[in-house]
Formats: structure tokens, sequence, C-alpha cells
């Protein structure tokens, strides 16, 4: 077959292609709106498309709700082999550049602790994680000797979390919060040899 020949594009490729557009959509109108306020016809509406051409890809709200959630995780992550305080400032970082995705996770999860919401399990689940994460990650600085002494990892780790979810909502209300050097600050109250570097510095 001639390589110059342009391939045509098969109905699996467009297929995949309108569900991202529709997700992307989705994320946008949760973002702005939240799950309860947005509706599947506003997501509609902003792609172009029929609700009932929507509803062929993601058959219930809910559905969709879940895949823009998988999305926002599948997002830009640290580079590998980043300590561990680093890798919270990078995530910082880069939680600033996709303006829409804090603002998305900020709504979603404060809509998730009313009783029925679809997100409420996923948020549960992913602070458990986190909580986890975090506790394990500072009990292995403890044994190196960088934590600084009465300081509990697992509450050091919640509070690490809530740190981070706090300052976020402030920078959604306010950019003149800097998120990074918030939570450096926080991480020299429980560190021994915390990061000092400014090189990063939440976007403005």
């Amino acid at each position: 077959m001639d390589e110059d020949v342009p391939r045509k594009r098969g109905p699996y490729a467009r297929s995949a292609e309108r569900r991202r557009a529709i997700v992307d959509a989705a994320l946008e109108v949760f973002a702005a709106k939240g799950y309860l306020a947005g509706s599947l016809q506003d997501i509609a509406d902003r792609i172009g498309v029929s609700q009932t051409s929507l509803l062929h890809y993601f058959p219930r709200k809910r559905d969709l709700l879940l895949a823009v959630l998988d999305q926002r995780d599948a997002v830009d992550k640290p580079p590998a082999g980043l300590s561990f305080p680093d890798d919270v400032l990078a995530q910082a970082d880069l939680n600033a550049r996709h303006h829409g995705l804090p603002e998305l996770y900020t709504v979603l999860c404060g809509e998730s602790v009313t009783e029925g919401h679809p997100a409420r399990e996923h948020f549960a689940r992913r602070f458990a994680s986190l909580r986890d994460q975090y506790a394990d990650e500072l009990r292995g600085l403890a044994e190196e000797g960088r934590l600084r002494p009465g300081i509990e990892p697992s509450i050091a780790a919640t509070g690490l979390i809530a740190i981070r979810d706090g300052l976020q909502t402030q920078w959604l209300l306010d950019p003149d919060v800097d998120v990074t050097a918030g939570l450096r600050a926080y991480l020299a109250l429980i560190l021994v040899d915390a990061p000092e570097s400014e090189a990063s510095v939440t976007p403005r």
C-alpha cells in the first residue's frame, strides 16, 4: 500500500474522538455549574450535538460523570523519581496550569458530601487512598530522621491534604494566593529538610 495515500478514519476512531469531545465538554460544564446544575443539554449544546446523540455514548449522566473523573485523574503527573516533598510541590504547579481541573475537583468534591451524590464514593476512596499514601511516605521520612520529632505521620498526612485543598480553593477565588508557597511552608513545619528552592512557584 502506498504510504503517501492517507488512510480513511474508521468508525472506531470517529467514535473515540466524539467520546473525547463529549467528556471535554462535560468537564467544562461540571466545572462551571457542578454536576447537579450542569445538564446533559448544556453539554450537548457546547459541542453542537443533539442530546440523543450524547446519550448514545453515555446513556446516563452518572456514566458521563465517572468518565470525567477518570480523565481528571489521568492528566499530567509530575515526573517519576521526585522525592515525596518535591512531588507534592510539583503536583501543585501542574494543577495551576490546568485551571479547569482544580475547579472541577473543588466543585464536585464539595457537591459529593451530599447524600446520594454519584461522586461521593469516588472522593471517599480518593481521600482514604491519599491519606494512606501520604502517611506511608511520611513514615519513610521518619525512618530517615527527616520528620520532626513529635509529628504523627497519619495526622500530618491528613493535614497536608486539607491544606492543599484549602489553598487550592482560595487560589480559585483569588489568583494571588500561592498554593506552592503555602505547601512549602507546611512541609517546613513537619520536615527537618523541607524543599527551600523557589524554582517551583505556582503560575499566576
